[in-house]
């Protein structure tokens, strides 16, 4: 079997390392390029003899200067557009764990994706389950998808208990070891409607067939519903390893050194309704895909905004939720027609974010990673 080589983009991020770890244990796969956003990556280069390393900077010129045959793109946030778009144009494998890109330039990815023809594999544990569940099936047998939300760490509470939360508190996730930011998000239930929003491009169904419940002990990480009435359920510990090793590896499925379930160590599945008064930003997601055009990149960018402003103590925990909803009012929308287009509307998001966090009396900075590259003219053949 050829060796893979992979372009790992976030490579020190939790998805970055632990990715690591995966081409490690498997000798098919070979690292070919790293990038980070802010760390220095000569040590780790030169651990894995990986040629192409970058921090910072254009992620596409180090793509075409490795020429890999998979990108995974763990990049946090809007700045992960650039590379989703480079691997989809040029038919490159793109195990996609940035769902910011796909959020924001869904259609744009979609076409890119059509005219590239390569394997979009998602690497979010929810999206890799529905993969895994809906691979083989005809569309007309299936009814709905169920993505399953922990809850975070304020399941259960009202916004009353919820006024004087702190950064420390939003990032005590109960079941799940991730980045601060999509911590905050697994928090606010922004980031299951920015998952919501993903599925919809993924596997091409209407948002009310897309249904989100909470599981608090995260084992059932998805389910696909069929018109018969079966419903298929993926199952697991809370642990990333999996669907990484899913995307890197497939079509095979390698051996990883994850517990398996125990079955009968007495396991609850539990499932309920979201809170969608207390938790607002999932019906906010919702109501963005469902607008369509760039709404859906409106609310990433307000929800970028107001979870940095969260994070470096200038918000209050329920005032993330107050700025998205505000400059999803302020903004207008408008479709993009491409990149340009696209970063555009992003940054006009943004300032109309900032200017809501001002306000409210709160400064605002950008936060890291904001700035998307220009993507370069796909090659032809």
């Amino acid at each position: 079997m050829p060796v893979k080589r992979i372009a790992l983009l976030g490579a020190t991020g939790s998805i970055g390392r632990q990715a690591i770890e995966v081409v490690e244990r498997n000798p098919e796969l070979e690292l070919c390029a790293l990038a980070s956003g802010t760390s220095d990556l000569t040590g780790l280069a030169r651990e894995h003899g990986v040629e192409y390393a970058q921090t910072g900077g254009d992620v596409t010129e180090l793509l075409e200067a490795a020429r890999p045959d998979a990108v995974l793109n763990a990049i946090v946030g809007f700045a992960g557009v650039g590379a989703t778009l480079w691997a989809l144009e040029r038919g490159v494998t793109l195990a996609l764990a940035n769902k910011e890109s796909l959020v924001a330039a869904g259609g744009l990815a979609l076409a890119a994706r059509e005219r590239g023809g390569g394997l979009l594999l998602p690497v979010d544990s929810e999206h890799s389950a529905l993969f895994q569940g809906l691979e083989g099936r005809a569309a007309a047998s299936v009814d709905s998808l169920v993505l399953t939300a922990s809850g975070g760490p304020f399941r259960g509470r009202s916004r009353d208990d919820l006024q004087e939360v702190t950064v420390d508190d939003a990032l005590a996730h109960p079941t799940w070891s991730m980045g601060p930011k999509i911590t905050v998000d697994s928090a606010t239930l922004a980031n299951k409607g920015l998952e919501l929003i993903e599925a919809h491009f993924l596997f091409g169904l209407p948002y009310d067939r897309i249904e989100v419940v909470i599981h608090p002990t995260s084992i059932v990480h998805s389910l696909v519903r069929f018109r018969d009435g079966a419903a298929l359920a993926h199952l697991g510990y809370p642990d990333m390893t999996v669907p990484i090793s899913f995307a890197l590896t497939y079509p095979e499925r390698a051996a990883t050194d994850v517990p398996r379930l125990d079955l009968a160590a007495g396991l609850t599945l539990e499932f309920a309704a979201p809170d969608l008064e207390t938790f607002p930003l999932l019906a906010l997601a919702r109501r963005a895909g469902e607008s369509g055009a760039t709404y859906p990149a409106v609310f990433n960018a307000a929800n970028e905004v107001a979870v940095a402003a969260f994070l470096e103590g200038r918000l209050p925990f329920l005032g993330i939720a107050d700025v998205v909803e505000a400059t999803l009012a302020a903004a207008d929308g408008a479709p993009a027609r491409d990149l340009a287009e696209l970063v555009e509307a992003d940054a006009d998001a943004r300032r109309l974010a900032k200017g809501v966090l001002v306000a409210r009396g709160v400064g605002s900075t950008e936060p890291p990673g904001a700035e998307v590259p220009a993507l370069p003219a796909p090659e032809r053949a």
